[in-house]
């Protein structure tokens, strides 16, 4: 695999403007990590914002990460440990706090599942904590009452001039202290020094030990610069100002064209599947096989992977409408017997000993379910394959070992 981690951006990227995942950037998505790249989400929402969304994409399943608050910190989805963070010094919120009242600017921060702040009715609040699924509570002794150390504070105003003149005092009145910036025209940040989305992922990066070249981040605003300069791949939303299509090495269609789903097609998913293998004729070899007789085509080949799609229908059905099991398991012996021949000497051949499936759920006529093969043993006189068969949606119908024997021809 080229890339081993997908960074992205959230809002204005990953999701759409009705802030969902569209179908066909889930699918891509959870197909990229089925091949073993590792997703990161990396946003400036808090983490308990980017659960759902980590949820949605199964990252937990397939061991991904949050990089959540710009970068302060990184958890890992499979168990939520926190295993990357920086928090503001409490000693700065009276300051903090002085400044916001003085200028008139509500304030807030964030914990867990909750929302603090001294301004609860302010528009741009609500929507925050709205967004991120948070129970906005009162604080008008903010300062007093935030008893733990934030990862990071908003101060928020529509006077967006006000907000650019305190952005530029505090950039040299707390230079090395703190790190300020405006992410939305009317949100001011304030970070610990020295944190942003690409630090952060570098940090994640060496705990890792994967190289700039292993890395594609696609991302749509200033905030993500920085980042998509570090990946090896640096993706650009269409929906970019050009200031970020500029640092970028690929731009992308927008976040409601699928453009997330687009640079994963193009960049990742098109590279895996090029091959040197003659899928055309080998399906045409196995027209007259069974394999043929159930429809079965490969579509991706390679020497620890292999992939077949099957229909659901008058042949691999069951009398009422679903995947016959008995199909699902021919499917399997199907990938995992052409896996194991493509790995053997020319002097030996293959021949399956035993199978064993998991039916987990049901396939209905009309789909056409796909088969995810890749070897789990690699041995002088045996292979194991584990087969994975998924739906057209990716719901997972079956999971199946194949063991074949290798022996030398005669």
């Amino acid at each position: 695999m080229k890339y081993k981690l997908l960074v992205l951006d959230v809002d204005g990227t990953l999701l759409n403007e009705e802030k969902a995942i569209s179908k066909r950037t889930l699918s891509a998505l959870l197909k990229v990590q089925q091949m073993g790249v590792r997703i990161v989400l990396a946003s400036g929402r808090p983490t308990y914002g980017l659960m759902s969304i980590a949820k949605t994409l199964e990252l937990g399943l397939y061991d991904g990460f949050i990089l959540s608050y710009n970068g302060c910190q990184i958890i890992d989805a499979r168990n939520g440990q926190v295993l990357f963070e920086r928090r503001i010094n409490p000693e700065m919120l009276p300051y903090i706090e002085k400044k916001a009242v003085k200028n008139n600017f509500a304030l807030f921060t964030y914990h867990d599942n909750t929302l603090l702040t001294n301004t609860p009715d302010n528009t741009h609040v609500k929507e925050e904590a709205k967004l991120n699924g948070l129970e906005i509570i009162e604080e008008s002794e903010f300062s007093t009452a935030i008893d733990f150390a934030p990862c990071k504070c908003m101060l928020v105003s529509d006077d967006a001039d006000a907000l650019i003149g305190l952005e530029s005092h505090w950039k040299k009145r707390l230079d090395g202290v703190l790190d300020v910036f405006r992410s939305e025209d009317y949100f001011l940040e304030v970070v610990p020094c020295s944190v942003d989305k690409a630090n952060t992922l570098a940090v994640l990066m060496e705990q890792l030990g994967v190289t700039r070249d292993e890395v594609m981040a696609i991302g749509d605003g200033v905030c993500d610069v920085a980042m998509i300069q570090l990946a090896g791949m640096g993706v650009a939303m269409g929906n970019s100002v050009d200031s970020v299509k500029i640092c970028a090495d690929y731009t992308t269609d927008t976040n409601e064209n699928d453009g997330v789903a687009q640079a994963v097609e193009k960049l990742i998913l098109a590279d895996i599947r090029a091959t040197k293998i003659p899928l055309d004729q080998l399906n045409a070899q196995g027209s007259h096989a069974l394999m043929g007789n159930l429809g079965i085509q490969y579509t991706y080949i390679a020497e620890d992977r292999v992939e077949a799609t099957m229909p659901v229908d008058h042949r691999t059905r069951q009398p009422f409408g679903i995947l016959h099991g008995g199909a699902t398991l021919a499917l399997a012996e199907t990938v995992a017997g052409l896996g194991s021949m493509i790995l053997c000497q020319p002097d030996e051949i293959v021949v399956g000993m035993q199978v064993s499936g998991n039916h987990i759920s049901s396939a209905l006529e009309g789909d056409t379910v796909r088969a995810v093969g890749t070897i789990v043993h690699k041995g002088r006189s045996s292979h194991v394959w584990n087969v994975d068969v998924f739906t057209s949606t990716n719901k997972l119908v079956s999971t199946v070992r194949v063991v074949n024997s290798v022996m030398k021809k005669r």
